[in-house]
């Protein structure tokens, strides 16, 4: 296993799944029994969306994976979807704790993080899902295809794009409605590492096909359904007030996840004011939102 690091306590691993290995970050302490958490990013992104939570959550240990078919791990091969996530999101805690943690999902990754709970009880302490995790509010029979625009919108159109240089790419992003008004080294950061290739073929690290398989399980995936059918563990959902453009239609409608908690009794909600889909962990007020919901679930033994 090779590693890296450098005296900010970010450091890089590379962990053994199916295929390949799973490139994976660490933030906070070098010490398997430190207070541990597993981060999970989103269905277009990388473990670069954490620094972030880093910040808020000194002395906690933070680990987090470039999903299969994203970042640095994007050469894994498929089948994607939400098993497949959890099985390598299971061998990553194997590899790097001793015991069952607490896990942030955001948006896809939270719908990964509930089906790891399912899979593989023993790994999972409790969940916080962040804006994600229980399934999308999609028209019944629409296609898959339908899904991807409808939800993700730009966001997918990008993986299909050749950008000729760095400063294009982050030009794309400035102008994103998500990010106009929260633009900083840290989502600079996070866009410059979402490029492969060479100047001036650059592509989106994520793969389409990767995203495609996965989005499809979003809203009436059989691992997704068995795993809230069972739920067996504490969860608090965070939702975001706006959705992935910062528009006022949010990924979740307001009461639809106070539905969700009615049925499940170890379910709460909590909603983060002024935050969209994004910045509510690539901003430092969601930030910090997400932090006390982990502390809370760190403290409860």
């Amino acid at each position: 296993m090779t590693q890296a690091a450098n005296g900010t306590g970010y450091r890089t691993t590379d962990v053994e799944v199916r295929g390949g290995t799973l490139h994976t970050a660490l933030w906070g302490p070098d010490d398997p029994v430190a207070p541990t958490i597993l981060a999970v990013h989103g269905v277009t992104a990388s473990h670069k969306a954490w620094p972030y939570l880093a910040e808020a959550l000194p002395g906690v240990r933070i680990i987090a994976p470039d999903l299969r078919g994203r970042g640095r791990s994007n050469m894994l091969p498929g089948p994607y979807g939400m098993p497949t996530h959890a099985q390598d999101l299971a061998a990553v805690l194997a590899a790097l704790t001793t015991g069952p943690v607490v896990v942030v999902g955001h948006s896809m990754g939270a719908f990964a993080a509930l089906v790891l709970a399912n899979l593989f009880p023993e790994r999972v302490r409790s969940l916080v899902l962040v804006d994600g995790g229980l399934p999308l509010q999609v028209p019944a029979g629409i296609s898959d295809e339908d899904v991807v625009a409808a939800v993700l919108g730009p966001a997918a159109e990008r993986l299909n794009s050749t950008f000729p240089s760095r400063e294009v790419y982050r030009s794309f992003w400035r102008q994103h409605p998500a990010f106009s008004a929260d633009w900083t080294p840290l989502v600079e950061d996070y866009v410059d590492y979402d490029l492969t290739g060479e100047e001036p073929d650059l592509k989106p690290a994520t793969r389409y096909e990767a995203m495609a398989e996965d989005t499809a399980e979003l809203h009436r995936g059989a691992s997704l359904l068995k795993a809230l059918d069972e739920l067996a563990v504490d969860v608090q959902v965070l939702r975001a007030p706006r959705g992935l453009l910062n528009e006022p239609a949010a990924l979740y409608s307001p009461g639809y996840l106070e539905d969700w908690a009615e049925k499940l009794p170890t379910l709460r909600v909590r909603e983060v004011p002024d935050v969209n889909h994004y910045t509510i962990v690539m901003g430092k007020a969601g930030a910090r939102a997400v932090a006390e919901s982990v502390q809370e679930a760190l403290a409860v033994r």
